[in-house]
C-alpha cells in the first residue's frame, strides 16, 4: 500500500467530490439542492473543476493509495473570505441561473450563521472526507496535519466545525489537540436537507 498526500487536480473530481459531499451531505443538500435544477453533488463537481473558491480543486489536498483518491480535505484563511464568496456566487449563478442562484446563495448565507467563515489568524479546515473502506487508519489525521503544514503560515490557530452529534469526529479532533470554543445550535431545515448544530473547535499553533 502506497499512500501519498498531494494537491488536488481537476482529474480527481469524481472521487474527491464524492468524499467532499460525504463530509456534510445534509448541509450541502440544504444549500445546493434546487427542485428542477442542479443537484448538490453536480454543483460541487462543477465548482471543484472550476478550481477557484472554497469548493475548487486548488483549495484541496487529496490522499491517494496506489493512485486512487481515498481522502480529501480543504483549508483556507480569513484573508480569502471575500474572494471565496465572490467565487461561490459566480459558480452558483453559472450553475443554477440568476433567480435560482440567488435563492441558493441566500441559503448559503443562512448556513454561515452556523458554519461560519474563518476569523483572523485562523486556518479553517473543512470538507474532510475519507473513503469508508479506509476510515480509522489515520488518514484523516494525516490530512489535517498536511493542511496545517501547507497553509497555516502566519496563523495562530487551526479551526474546524464538527456536528454536535458526531462523537467519532469529536474524539478524533480532541486527540489532535483541538478544543471546543463554542457550540452553535441550528434550526435550519428544508425539504432537501438541514444544517446540524455545530461545535466550533480550535487548536493553538506554534509555541
Amino acid at each position: 500500500m502506497t499512500l501519498q498526500i498531494r494537491p488536488a487536480t481537476p482529474a480527481d473530481a469524481d472521487a474527491a467530490v464524492a468524499l467532499v459531499y460525504s463530509s456534510g451531505p445534509d448541509a450541502f443538500n440544504f444549500v445546493f439542492e434546487q427542485s428542477g435544477r442542479a443537484k448538490a453533488l453536480a454543483f460541487l463537481h462543477r465548482a471543484f473543476i472550476d478550481g477557484s473558491g472554497e469548493f475548487g480543486y486548488r483549495n484541496h489536498l487529496v490522499t491517494t493509495e496506489n493512485g486512487r483518491v481515498i481522502g480529501v480535505g480543504a483549508g483556507w484563511r480569513s484573508d480569502r473570505n471575500i474572494a471565496f464568496t465572490l467565487s461561490a456566487v459566480r459558480q452558483i449563478i453559472a450553475c443554477y441561473g440568476l433567480a435560482a442562484g440567488l435563492a441558493v446563495s441566500m441559503r448559503g448565507l443562512r448556513a454561515e450563521t452556523v458554519i461560519q467563515p474563518p476569523i483572523k489568524d485562523r486556518l479553517y479546515i473543512a470538507h474532510l472526507g475519507v473513503a469508508a473502506s479506509h476510515q480509522s487508519q489515520g488518514i484523516g489525521s494525516a490530512l489535517i496535519e498536511a493542511l496545517i503544514e501547507a497553509q497555516a503560515s502566519g496563523c495562530r490557530f487551526a479551526a474546524l466545525d464538527v456536528a454536535l452529534e458526531n462523537a467519532r469526529g469529536l474524539a478524533l479532533y480532541r486527540r489532535l489537540g483541538f478544543e471546543t470554543v463554542k457550540e452553535r445550535k441550528s434550526s435550519l431545515r428544508n425539504a432537501h436537507g438541514f444544517v446540524p448544530g455545530m461545535r466550533y473547535m480550535e487548536r493553538k499553533l506554534g509555541p
